[in-house]
């Protein structure tokens, strides 16, 4: 069971969680900093994203800025680096997270130019104001949150019927705690240490049913694995460590 950790009055949000990305805020725009991970994973998160919209609500493939008709929510926004290229896209972007220090960050980067709306607040008091959008993100967040129940229901409930909603996290095994957090944080030190813990990562089954107990439906789930050749990040089969979830709102 995962710990409980402190929670606000919206009870997926863990404030020790949000302290400890609070003291990382002024990095999220250094490419070699403590984000670096999040950096070269966003090129293959934003083209996967970027492909299924297009199928899903048959846009322009060619089209320079193919999501120009889309409301986007990125739930868990950091400091922006997944709105930014989002917004330049074309879509209307609203990037939320419970972090003071991330959104200011996030608002100070932002270039004019983009349609971006920052806001400090959770997936639940948004839901409760009743808005939704076309397209809901949240990457590298529910492995971070209190209550994976609470969180996944206020993030359905963003979507709009017949939207699409895109979720990233790691899974629930030995690889996973091999490399994701005594590789990935003692051995390679790409990520402060206690970044993550294990016991909270998620089983693509678990996070199946949290999403259809939702009203979601679950199109495709994804690995994500670094490549050791291209010193990259690719798409694979193979869900062991990192992956993405896609589904749609019915």
């Amino acid at each position: 069971m995962a710990a409980a950790g402190r929670k606000t009055a919206a009870s997926s949000v863990d404030l020790d969680e949000v302290a400890r990305f609070d003291a990382l805020a002024e990095s999220w725009w250094e490419p070699e900093g403590p984000m670096r991970p999040l950096h070269r994973l966003n090129p293959v998160r934003l083209d996967y994203i970027r492909s299924r919209l297009i199928r899903h609500f048959g846009l322009g493939a060619r089209d320079l800025r193919p999501l120009s008709e889309l409301s986007v929510v990125d739930v868990g926004c950091g400091g922006g680096i997944l709105c930014e290229p989002l917004a330049r896209l074309g879509a209307r972007v609203t990037g939320i997270d419970v972090s003071a220090e991330n959104v200011e960050i996030a608002r100070r980067h932002a270039p004019a130019d983009l349609d971006i709306d920052y806001r400090l607040t959770s997936a639940e008091a948004l839901a409760a104001e009743g808005t939704s959008f076309d397209v809901l993100v949240s990457m590298e967040v529910i492995e971070h949150v209190a209550d994976l129940a609470a969180f996944v229901g206020a993030a359905a409930t963003l979507v709009r019927p017949g939207g699409a909603a895109f979720f990233a996290t790691l899974n629930r095994t030995a690889k996973s705690y091999l490399l994701a957090i005594v590789g990935a944080e003692y051995v390679l030190n790409w990520l402060p240490r206690g970044t993550h813990r294990w016991n909270r990562f998620v089983k693509p089954a678990e996070l199946r049913r949290h999403i259809e107990a939702q009203g979601l439906e679950l199109a495709e789930t994804i690995g994500v694995s670094f490549d050791t050749i291209s010193r990259g990040w690719r798409l694979s089969a193979d869900r062991g460590v990192n992956y993405m979830a896609y589904a749609r709102k019915v």
